[in-house]
């Protein structure tokens, strides 16, 4: 098993995660004695459903205080938070919980912990987790799913990938009754995959999938709550100039990308690898804020006359603006989003940017970064403090 980033919480805490990240893994690594209550199990399902005091009288009976007990993805019963709650309270037994929806969650009272439950998440494999800046044309290709990823060939990561993309419509999509028309939704998805990494239209993807604004709103609402994409805002600090105030839509996994938009037996095409590059990137660095705490907002600024950088952020009066392109040379007019940004917002700016090659470069607005360099400096925190 490779060593995750993600660093063993002492306390109670939600581990949220898309499927195949590796949640369970992960626990099972983290606490091989705990008592374990897999929910994906239809048998345990059912139990924990039938009996309102099964759960509590499993606890009870063969966890101490201070021990551990795992629950496996709890949005298939929520309810069971109001035990958790409980023996949080009065026995001082510790939870570990792992969901991949966090839709039930909401509507089924995940906020009864009162805050007593620290949540975080777990995303496909970091460049620095796997330990191989070798492998990157891979990553982009077929993601960093570990299933995925550490098939033997390229023709069982396609089966693999074309696999996670069905389940998720038949299993999470239709067992949650999340959509009431799966064709309506199969073709928004296509649409969002070929959209991914663009300013997000909603009118232009309502018109191409047939449905209305609002049906496609709950859609992306859904893909956020399955944590399989996510919205990159705008950064509008409200400068003299016109701004671009419409957020961005990334999907999770560069592979689960090419699959939806059925491109995985294709060599990754020029228009396809600098988005491509972005959504690995944005990966990057989401992992490297939630594994290391940082805080601070992360977003990309563009102007209406198309002068733009990529990912922005922002922690008080500390600002960095990255800057990420697809090419294995580094061109000075990949700078003008930078330089621009930087005399714009010159207080405690840092300026980088991010390319394919192999060697660091010196620019007039700070340095350029190979991309695996960027990637092992994000996860050991380097960017984000003075």
């Amino acid at each position: 098993m490779l060593t995750r980033t993600l660093p063993l919480p002492k306390n109670t805490f939600l581990l949220l995660g898309s499927r195949g990240t590796g949640k369970s893994t992960l626990l099972r690594h983290w606490f091989p004695d705990a008592l374990w209550f897999d929910l994906l199990d239809q048998q345990e399902l059912f139990n924990v459903m039938r009996s309102p005091s099964y759960f509590a009288k499993a606890v009870e009976a063969g966890v101490k205080k201070g021990e551990w007990v795992v629950i496996d993805e709890i949005q298939k019963a929520p309810h069971l938070l109001d035990e958790v709650h409980r023996l949080l309270e009065t026995k001082g037994i510790r939870f570990a919980l792992s969901g991949s929806s966090a839709r039930k969650l909401k509507r089924g009272g995940a906020n009864l912990l009162a805050g007593r439950a620290f949540v975080y998440h777990l995303y496909p494999l970091t460049l620095a987790e796997i330990g191989s800046a070798s492998v990157l044309n891979e990553l982009l290709a077929f993601g960093s799913l570990p299933k995925v990823f550490f098939e033997a060939s390229q023709a069982n990561r396609i089966e693999r990938l074309n696999a996670y993309v069905s389940t998720y419509i038949s299993e999470e999509i239709k067992a949650e009754a999340l959509s009431r028309n799966l064709p309506s939704f199969s073709r928004f998805l296509t649409i969002a995959a070929l959209a991914n990494g663009q300013v997000t239209n909603v009118s232009n993807i309502a018109r191409d999938a047939g449905v209305s604004r609002t049906t496609v709103a709950s859609y992306f609402t859904v893909l956020e709550d399955t944590l399989v994409g996510s919205f990159l805002p705008a950064w509008l600090p409200r400068l003299r100039i016109k701004e671009v105030n419409h957020p961005k839509f990334y999907l999770f996994d560069t592979g689960v990308t090419r699959a939806l938009t059925e491109r995985l037996g294709n060599v990754i095409a020029p228009e396809e690898k600098g988005v491509l590059v972005e959504t690995l990137a944005f990966h990057e660095l989401k992992c490297a804020l939630e594994y290391h705490r940082v805080g601070g907002s992360l977003s990309y600024w563009r102007t209406h006359d198309g002068v733009e950088v990529d990912f922005v952020w922002q922690k008080g009066e500390r600002t960095l603006a990255i800057e990420v392109k697809s090419s294995d040379s580094w061109k000075g007019s990949f700078g003008k989003g930078l330089m621009t940004f930087q005399e714009l917002n010159r207080k405690k700016t840092i300026c980088i940017g991010v390319y394919l090659g192999t060697k660091r470069l010196k620019e007039k607005f700070g340095v350029v970064y190979p991309f695996a360099e960027f990637a092992a400096l994000l996860q050991n925190g380097n960017f984000f403090s003075d």
